[in-house]
């Protein structure tokens, strides 16, 4: 019985592969052009994925980047006008890792960074923000421009009035350093 079914089995698979073969014959469709099909559908779908990527990369790009210009510098001036003294310390090392040339040294300034400094530095309890705000304004104060914005804004009294640190001795070297700044300038009479 087993036999019989499988000879039926076989004949039935066999007279309809015979069946296509025609069809095939008369086609103009060959294994060649399946392949071609195959390969030209893998190359789109490869180029799909490549513009997907790319477009991926543009918008997070785009999102990003803003933040590494004016806006990250404007943001960092937005952190010396917060109460909490761990903020306005590390603006203040921002700013002074950002004031690297004359440029950005009065663009500090003009967004208002010496002035919250001046303010950070008359009001600060500890001497960790003082250190901070004076390793930032002698930062700055490598710029002749911005050490006349300082002067203008009444940076010699703010810097006179910062209380000696016995602790820490770089707050006093970093008095010492922009009241010599000044003097060199001579916008200092003493």
């Amino acid at each position: 019985m087993m036999r019989t079914f499988t000879r039926q089995l076989s004949s039935y698979l066999c007279r309809r592969n015979h069946g296509i073969a025609p069809a095939r014959r008369f086609s103009s469709f060959n294994g060649r052009d399946e392949l071609s099909l195959e390969e030209e559908a893998e190359r789109k779908i490869g180029w799909l994925f490549k513009l997907i990527f790319a477009g991926t990369a543009t918008i997070v790009g785009y999102q990003i980047f803003p933040y590494m210009g004016d806006n990250l510098m404007q943001q960092t001036v937005s952190l010396l006008q917060v109460k909490d003294p761990l903020f306005k310390r590390m603006g203040a090392s921002r700013l002074s890792q950002f004031a690297i040339d004359d440029e950005r040294r009065m663009k500090i300034v003009e967004m208002g960074g010496a002035q919250e400094l001046l303010n950070m530095l008359g009001t600060a309890t500890d001497d960790r923000t003082r250190k901070e705000a004076l390793k930032a304004l002698v930062a700055l104060s490598h710029s002749d421009e911005v050490v006349r914005a300082l002067h203008l804004t009444g940076a010699i009294s703010v810097i006179r009035s910062t209380p000696d640190s016995f602790e820490d001795d770089a707050i006093m070297v970093h008095k010492c350093s922009l009241l010599k700044r000044f003097q060199d300038m001579k916008y200092d009479a003493s």
